[in-house]
């Protein structure tokens, strides 16, 4: 039997994930030290109350409060507490210790991710985060190393499990909203508050961190722009189906390049990161991302274009991504030499989302009399807007005691500004009764 120079490795956090994390590395140590050329010794694990329940059991004798004197001797930190203190703290401590850290902390990462990476550059620690984005997709690894020399123009992602099990369900099954979302939860998909999933929020921070790696420079959180799914409804979503769409929250991380005040291209690019539901058309990849999948679609220069598709969550998926970057750790103290700094030193301006260019999906109830399809082309044309389609049904309701019709109209490519300042034209027209529904059309 081959002996190995062992590798202390202290565990911050029992819970789902972490308790997945402890039960496999106990379970298969001696398989992970032949991959690593080291032992792996799982020295402790803190949690904050030692007697609650946790499946997989963590063996009592390895529970501790005392989460700063593991950090002090161990080798390795392992970070699956979540939240942004003590973590960021805690991770901190490791990193000026000597310690190598392995987080799955992405609203850490997202908030606090510049000031963690150069603590460890600067004492030659490195820190992993395979984990934060995508569960046991492998996508960080990708986009630093395997991709660090090609030119990334383009990443479309289906980052949160949550949501695209709610929008799965009402796209196949009818569902409304409300009655998937209570599907999620009563499945384990949505928490008790699932705020941070269909507000968007977890997906934001994960675009934040797609965007960092992808683009080699540092996206703030602050500028990503989010809106959840709150706002979609089940006719949405019906009529898209109808039109050869699907609807999906997706992160989009892209290279503008930049125009001047007259339109021509100034041969400089910017970096954009937005969060919002899209239609994608049913021909698309991401199309077929069924229930709390994820997948991350990207579009480089040379390599064209590529996706990574599976469990976005849950706590052995995400544990197999955590042990993924334990064995890469194990293998730097194996081989030796400062950690890999991260490639996040280029001053690409983080352009704001009025730069964005896209379409737009936008349905209008308006008056059923001539001369209104006139004015409404009249309004897209005034904001430079460029019309692709437009489909019109008539209504049997009535507003103003006038019939009525709705229009659904699909535009051309434009920035998001003059898009925005078109629907707002749009909204306080007389001919049109009602803003219905505006979606942005994406995948292309």
């Amino acid at each position: 039997m081959i002996e190995y120079r062992n590798l202390r490795v202290a565990l911050l956090g029992g819970g789902s994930v972490g308790a997945q994390v402890a039960a496999l590395l106990l379970e298969h140590g001696e398989e992970l030290a032949n991959r690593s050329g080291a032992g792996l010794e799982l020295v402790g694990v803190a949690v904050r109350d030692i007697d609650a329940e946790r499946t997989p059991a963590i063996p009592k004798h390895l529970l501790t409060t005392d989460a700063e004197s593991l950090i002090l001797g161990a080798d390795i930190v392992v970070e699956l507490m979540g939240g942004l203190e003590p973590a960021r703290s805690y991770i901190l401590q490791a990193i000026n210790s000597g310690a190598d850290v392995i987080t799955a902390n992405k609203a850490l990462l997202a908030t606090h991710g510049p000031e963690l990476f150069e603590a460890a550059e600067q004492v030659g620690a490195q820190l992993y985060y395979e984990a934060a984005v995508g569960g046991a997709i492998p996508i960080i690894r990708p986009l630093r190393d395997s991709l660090a020399g090609d030119r990334v123009t383009r990443i479309l992602g289906i980052v949160n499990g949550t949501t695209n099990f709610i929008l799965d369900r009402m796209d196949v099954n009818g569902d409304t909203l409300d009655d998937a979302l209570a599907i999620a939860t009563e499945l384990g998909y949505a928490e008790a508050d699932p705020t941070a999933d269909i507000g968007g929020y977890d997906a934001a921070q994960k675009a934040a961190i797609l965007a960092s790696l992808a683009f080699h420079t540092t996206v703030p959180l602050e500028s990503v722009h989010r809106e959840g799914i709150t706002e979609v409804t089940a006719e949405q979503v019906d009529a898209a189906r109808k039109a050869g769409y699907v609807v999906k929250l997706l992160a989009i991380c892209e290279r503008i390049a930049i125009t001047g005040d007259d339109g021509v291209e100034t041969g400089e690019y910017g970096v954009s990161a937005r969060v919002h539901p899209a239609l994608i058309p049913v021909a698309h990849p991401l199309a077929a991302v069924h229930g709390a999948n994820n997948a991350v679609f990207v579009q480089a220069e040379a390599a064209g274009s590529l996706m990574f598709y599976g469990a976005g969550a849950g706590g052995i998926e995400t544990a197999s991504a955590v042990l993924g970057d334990l064995v890469s750790a194990a293998r730097r103290h194996v081989i030796g030499g400062p950690g890999i700094a991260e490639s996040t030193h280029a001053t690409i301006a983080v352009l704001p989302m009025s730069s964005v260019r896209t379409r737009y999906q936008i349905t209008l109830t308006v008056v059923d009399q001539p001369g209104v399809l006139a004015t409404i082309a009249s309004l897209f044309s005034d904001h430079g807007v460029s019309v692709e389609a437009v489909s019109q049904s008539v209504s049997d309701g009535k507003s103003d005691s006038l019939p009525t019709a709705t229009l659904v109209i699909v535009t051309h490519e434009a920035t998001e500004s003059s898009l925005a300042t078109t629907v707002a034209s749009l909204a306080s027209n007389d001919v049109v009764s009602a803003v219905v529904s505006v979606l942005r059309v994406e995948g292309l």
